[in-house]
């Protein structure tokens, strides 16, 4: 089987470069033992149905305002300027030179990600530790996540893989009830699935096994792959919320040069925040990058409103639909939720990031934000 991993190890130019961004760091990352206290303050939900699914009609109205749209051009400059008037007009009239950005598809490549995120085999639910789970918490689950963010940062590996191997452990759980000693194991077995599926040099599974400081043999591991593997029937690719947030960014700078590195960055940010809170389980990843823009938005720009028409048509969701999501991860943003997991955090402290960590928000969100324009 074909992987992206393999095809994207097929088309560099130079493999001994590649060789050397998976060695052995000089520090092991150990989870160690998982905590069965719940010591992280979860508000409740109030919809317990999955939130912001994508209509049929949506999917046709997305499709026909995207003709031509595609990512931003991704150079920058150093000017602090506020972004200027974005019309759907002014993307369609940028040009696209890089043959990856898939102009002539765009429509039918964003149609096919909206319809496959729905697809119930690709999807966690949304509820899994109350109706499937004993021994796993929301703490737990909390716990290992972060513990997966400082693995992905210790071998380098890329954000999608830490996004799909996040994936596989919700779906994994959403259909086999683990024991608190496996749980470490099934993260670390996600990983190496979700590495061989997105890299193109995977760390091995010695790798792997020394990671979690021996903790668990090698057969175990390959074992675990292989139960990963057939409960989820090999359905290993599926559209994440890093997928989504990529094609929304871009829109949402408006082309604003100035501030595109650092605005994409804390979206990024925001999305992977989404990762440590079980309750975003119940957004699609759509939603999730939509929200993520939203905020991100605001936080840059607090004078101007965070959703224009322009987002409204290219993501297919409105204010009112991306409210709930939104304040979950401004909660996420300001530590009022996960703030006893700071991998994330003191990941997105770094300059490389631009510090988008150390932003200021206010404390509460003004119910104007959410109101149409």
């Amino acid at each position: 089987m074909e992987t992206r991993g393999s095809k994207r190890k097929s088309s560099a130019t130079n493999d001994s470069d590649i060789q050397d961004q998976n060695s052995m760091k000089k520090q092991r990352v150990v989870l160690g033992e998982i905590s069965n206290s719940n010591n992280v303050s979860v508000s409740p939900i109030s919809n317990p149905e999955v939130s912001g699914r994508v209509r049929n009609s949506r999917i046709k109205r997305v499709a026909a305002t995207r003709k031509g749209l595609s990512s931003v051009d991704s150079d920058f400059d150093t000017e602090n300027t506020p972004p200027e008037s974005f019309t759907a007009k002014s993307i369609t009239e940028v040009k696209f030179s890089d043959p990856q950005n898939c102009e002539a598809f765009v429509d039918e490549i964003d149609s096919y990600l909206y319809s496959m995120e729905r697809e119930i085999k690709r999807r966690p639910k949304f509820n899994y530790i109350e109706r499937v789970q004993h021994a796993v918490t929301t703490n737990m689950r909390g716990i290992l996540v972060d513990w997966m963010v400082e693995v992905a940062e210790e071998y380098k590996l890329l954000p999608d893989t830490l996004f799909l191997s996040v994936s596989y452990v919700d779906r994994f759980l959403s259909l086999n009830r683990v024991s608190k000693s496996k749980l470490q194991l099934l993260g670390v077995s996600s990983m190496l699935i979700a590495a061989k599926y997105e890299e193109m040099t995977p760390p091995r599974v010695e790798d792997f096994v020394l990671i979690t400081d021996n903790t668990y043999e090698k057969s175990e591991v390959v074992k675990m792959e292989a139960d990963i593997l057939k409960s989820l029937r090999f359905e290993m690719g599926n559209p994440t919320a890093k997928t989504f947030v990529r094609r929304f960014a871009g829109i949402g700078c408006e082309n604003n040069k100035a501030k595109k590195l650092r605005f994409e960055c804390l979206c990024n940010y925001l999305v992977e925040l989404s990762l440590l809170e079980y309750c975003c389980l119940k957004f699609l990843p759509s939603l999730v990058a939509a929200s993520a823009t939203f905020l991100a938005r605001y936080i840059t720009w607090p004078k101007l409103h965070p959703w224009t028409e322009t987002l409204c048509k290219f993501t297919g969701y409105n204010v009112a639909e991306l409210k709930e999501c939104v304040i979950v991860l401004h909660d996420l943003f300001l530590a009022r939720r996960g703030g006893s997991y700071p991998a994330i955090r003191e990941k997105y402290k770094q300059h490389k990031f631009k510090n988008v960590a150390h932003l200021p928000s206010p404390p509460q969100l003004p119910s104007s934000l959410f109101e149409e324009e």
